[in-house]
């Protein structure tokens, strides 16, 4: 193996324990040390490959945000289909979304540029796909229901396999 190919190794292994720690115990909880500790690194070696931590939380984020634009441009029949890929979409990526839930507080007062105003945006984005361009106040009330099962449903529920999470949140979605 060339030099080239066991960094790219160690990177992977630094990404996986990662996403698998910042699901467990959240990103703010979670430092660079433990996760050195999981790959069987010094944090020296991690912070080499990722310093500050805010570049390992981006590169997991990455491939999520893609995903996020193509729910977003996609067109749906009606709302229960979309309500389904966003369930989807949220419980594909429960590890990240446990990350970006620790944003989300403060995403409304995020300056521009910073993460909490993409956090915000996408979020806007889902709520306006989720009741349209002039709710009523029942409908948006419905949508951030659904937001919120969603966020916190997949959060609290790591332990539980992916297939009775996404079954689960889709009937309690559309039921909403």
């Amino acid at each position: 193996m060339t030099t080239l190919e066991q960094g790219h190794d160690t990177r992977t292994r630094i990404l996986a324990a990662a996403r698998k720690l910042f699901a467990e115990r959240g990103y703010a909880a979670t430092s660079l040390a433990d996760i050195a500790a999981a790959v069987g690194l010094t944090k020296t070696a991690v912070a080499y490959h990722f310093h500050p931590k805010d570049r390992l939380a981006a590169e997991l984020i990455a491939p999520c945000a893609d995903d996020m634009l193509d729910l977003l441009g996609a067109q749906f029949p009606d709302r229960a289909a979309f309500v389904t890929a966003l369930v989807e979409f949220t419980v594909r990526h429960r590890a990240v979304t446990r990350l970006v839930m620790e944003d989300l507080g403060g995403a409304d007062e995020a300056p521009p540029g910073s993460p909490g105003e993409a956090i915000r945006t996408f979020r806007d984005e889902i709520f306006a796909k989720l009741v349209g361009a002039e709710p009523s106040a029942q409908d948006r009330l419905r949508g951030w229901a659904v937001l919120g099962a969603l966020q916190w449903g997949v959060v609290h529920t790591m332990d539980l396999p992916e297939e009775t999470v996404r079954d689960t949140l889709t009937t309690a979605a559309l039921a909403i």
